[in-house]
């Protein structure tokens, strides 16, 4: 009886150890749980401490508050009066309201809108701090929108040239894409430009191209740092 009770207590052990084996090569089939894919960042703007990178071809990153890099303004002041290759993109002075009147037409001030009272006198002063800061003005540039067009001859730092690049795509996206590559790639193909070039256009159109909202008035400083990126180095608020 003895020698019966120890081969059933055998097997019970040889039959546990098995199903326990089992077990053990079951679980390592169940699917492990996967590791969420890491995002991959947008190349359009590639961080270098306080600044940021452009690169061609590359679409913006969707848009952010009106920060901007932490360059100091005193900072940007002194890049900007060395002049070469700098680029200083102005969002048209005060003009009350969003986009343009249902009737709007290019050619016809009466039915856009327009800089108040303040936004005159607010180009008019950014026109004098940029005397003021002795920065070497090459060129300015203008949307063809009568606000943007008032602001840049309100500035008085020199000949305004219509630039249709510059134009609003705020009621048309279709062309916002289109319009971003070529304001990329002047700036490119001016890197080597003696002065400053100011362009005044509107908040899409800065925002395309960097991704910071600016305020009416307020502008972005860009250089092209190789014949490939654009390097985004601050934002102007004190107008």
């Amino acid at each position: 009886m003895q020698s019966l009770h120890k081969t059933i207590a055998f097997i019970t052990l040889a039959i546990t150890l098995l199903i326990a084996s089992g077990c053990k090569d079951s679980s390592s089939d169940i699917p492990q749980s996967s590791t969420t894919p890491t995002a991959i960042a947008s190349p359009s703007l590639v961080r270098r401490g306080s600044r940021a990178v452009v690169q061609r071809g590359s679409r913006a990153a969707s848009p952010t508050p009106s920060s901007s890099p932490t360059t100091s303004e005193a900072t940007l002041w002194n890049q900007l009066r060395q002049g070469k290759g700098y680029v200083l993109l102005l969002r048209h002075a005060l003009a009350p309201g969003t986009g343009d009147p249902a009737n709007f037409r290019l050619d016809d001030c009466s039915t856009q809108r327009n800089l108040s009272t303040e936004g005159q006198q607010q180009a008019i002063r950014i026109g004098e701090i940029l005397r003021q800061q002795n920065i070497p003005v090459s060129r300015v540039l203008s949307s063809q929108w009568c606000r943007c067009l008032e602001t840049a001859r309100l500035m008085s730092v020199g000949p305004v040239e219509p630039f249709p690049v510059l134009n609003s795509f705020f009621q048309d996206r279709s062309s916002e894409q289109a319009q971003t590559e070529q304001l990329r790639q002047f700036i490119l193909e001016n890197r080597d430009n003696a002065g400053v070039i100011v362009m005044v256009t509107h908040q899409v159109n800065i925002t395309a191209i960097s991704t910071i909202v600016p305020q009416s008035g307020s502008a972005i400083v860009m250089r092209a740092i190789s014949p490939e990126q654009i390097e985004l180095i601050g934002q102007l608020d004190s107008f």
